[in-house]
């Protein structure tokens, strides 16, 4: 099991403290056929914020719908959270979200607790958090939570209530994800909760739309990723010889993102040479689309108990409680 790291002021924060992981896995994703770079490292600080503008994009629904969800249904999931709770988000990000729920909570919660692997975006986050909820202990943790963490030394005894919104449940294939949700059961502990957002099927425009905006946010998102691999690992990457390409399959029911290369080309990584050709793919991310029956029997598979759904008017996306089993 991790151990997690307490964030520190970001004087002191290690930004880097997976560097020699990071550099095994974009050499094994690089290396392997079809080529893949995990999703989980678009997120270095300037990658977070780029992310913060797609969530502000007309195409993305998917941040206004579950905010909207949110706020309209708030007291009934403050009231399933409980007196006395340990709020905990995995991949805080911006903690934008979660403010719904704060507010709606007012002195009832002992604590919150984000997590994200993005240690100075994680600790500006919170001390908005804390100027704006003064009456709230928040315990910031630099942490990757798609790997098995223990909470017990750094958080206060008592119920812990997990807050997954985003639809960033959808990044992980179903097997993966069934796996992710019996980390979470562990960590969040046998009386625990979750609160957790997923994105559902609809028509496949709306769902390219949101991944390939006009503005083409979400492809500097995308390429952001090779800049990071140039600023950290020494890469050589010619941004401008790659594009983004977000495709909906519906066979596995998901939106898939690629960075394609536009040429025949080498790429050198700390010494090693990648080669691509003209055409051939990086594939970066995935994003499953459910229906609420088929998350539940998910969710139900990883030892949660299905408790509550909300989803909008339109039925672009849903939110649900669940409850240990």
């Amino acid at each position: 099991m991790v151990q997690a790291q307490r964030a520190v002021p970001p004087a002191a924060e290690d930004l880097s403290p997976e560097e020699d992981l990071f550099r095994q896995d974009v050499l094994r994703g690089l290396g392997a056929t079809p080529k893949t770079l995990p999703s989980k490292y678009f997120y270095d600080e300037e990658g977070s914020r780029i992310f913060d503008r797609i969530c502000e994009l007309e195409e993305y629904y998917p941040t206004r719908t579950e905010l909207a969800i949110l706020e309209d249904n708030a007291p009934e999931i403050v009231s399933l959270i409980g007196e006395g709770a340990v709020l905990v988000e995995p991949g805080a990000g911006s903690s934008l979200k979660v403010r719904r729920l704060l507010d709606a909570a007012g002195r009832s919660l002992s604590a919150f607790v984000p997590l994200d692997i993005s240690g100075e975006h994680l600790v500006a986050a919170s001390e908005k958090l804390a100027e704006d909820y003064p009456q709230l202990k928040i315990i910031p943790i630099v942490a990757d939570f798609s790997q098995s963490l223990d909470l017990d030394q750094l958080v206060p005894a008592g119920r812990r209530v997990g807050f997954f919104p985003g639809s960033t449940i959808g990044n992980f294939t179903p097997k993966q994800a069934r796996g992710f949700l019996r980390g979470l059961r562990d960590m969040l502990g046998e009386n625990g909760g979750l609160i957790i957002g997923v994105d559902l099927q609809k028509d496949r425009r709306i769902l390219e739309a949101a991944y390939d905006d006009s503005d083409n946010v979400t492809a500097a998102f995308n390429l952001n990723l090779l800049s990071r691999i140039n600023r950290e690992l020494g890469g050589d990457f010619d941004i401008v010889r790659f594009a983004h390409r977000a495709i909906y399959n519906d066979v596995e029911n998901r939106i898939e993102m690629h960075l394609v290369s536009l040429t025949d080309q080498s790429v050198t990584i700390d010494g090693v040479q990648i080669d691509f050709a003209d055409g051939e793919t990086i594939h970066t991310e995935n994003s499953y689309k459910y229906t609420v029956e088929g998350f539940a029997a998910l969710a139900e598979s990883a030892g949660w108990r299905p408790v509550k759904v909300w989803t909008d008017q339109a039925g672009l996306f849903s939110v649900h409680y669940l409850a240990g089993a």
